[in-house]
């Protein structure tokens, strides 16, 4: 029980600065935009078990994939963060973001099937389970797996228990994002949604140089920095 038990508070206090659900709502109302409450409600649903799969996907087979194809985690770390740095300037750069005016002549039906197609890309990844989460989980799962008997066991259990209350939080608060910003005023949204973005956009870069800085270390052989 107590293997469960770091590994899952390991797991949480590890992940819940990379997921961020409160910070990922923001986000996630800035892509959305203006929506019904139950079409809130409905994509937190699918994306919190869109991203306790994937995590749990990463944690059983993420390392066996990345050595499958060849994938080293530096590299996974340039990639999503190109990935993360992109989307953060796009949403820098759109307009008025969660407070556009409505087109009268959009389909709600089409619009919701647009935003289903979105739930694992982007929604689930990157913007929830970045590739931060992934270098977690896979570092994790790699310590766990060199357990034995039932200690093994009880540490991807408690990995797993950890993802499944993260994305506890996150269906909480995607389904009330609209909520979240109801008394603060337009102005003020937009500021906010700025800024996470470009917070975002800070992650994604930060990201990329920690891949590109393990590369070069690895290459040339530099002493780790203290």
């Amino acid at each position: 029980m107590a293997d469960f038990t770091q590994f899952f508070a390991l797991t949480f206090s590890a992940l819940l600065p990379l997921v961020n659900p409160l910070g990922s709502a923001l986000v996630f109302l800035g892509l959305v935009g203006i929506a019904p409450p139950e079409i809130y409600r409905h994509l937190a649903k699918r994306i919190a078990i869109a991203t306790v799969i994937f995590l749990i996907i990463i944690e059983v087979a993420g390392a066996l994939l990345l050595r499958f194809f060849g994938i080293s985690l530096p590299i996974v770390q340039i990639s999503g963060g190109l990935a993360l740095a992109a989307m953060g300037w796009d949403l820098l750069n759109q307009g008025q973001g969660p407070n556009k005016t409505a087109d009268a002549t959009v389909d709600p039906g089409l619009e919701f099937k647009s935003l289903e197609q979105k739930v694992f890309y982007p929604f689930t990844f990157p913007v929830t389970a970045g590739p931060g989460c992934i270098v977690v989980i896979i570092t994790l799962s790699a310590h766990a797996s060199s357990q034995h008997g039932l200690q093994r066991t009880f540490t991807h259990v408690g990995i797993a228990a950890a993802i499944a209350l993260l994305s506890l939080g996150v269906y909480f608060c995607y389904a009330h994002a609209p909520q979240i910003t109801t008394r603060v005023s337009p102005q003020t949204v937009h500021g906010i949604l700025r800024l996470i973005a470009f917070v975002l956009l800070c992650i994604g870069v930060q990201i990329l140089t920690n891949g590109v800085q393990t590369i070069v270390k690895t290459t040339f052989s530099l002493p780790p920095t203290p």
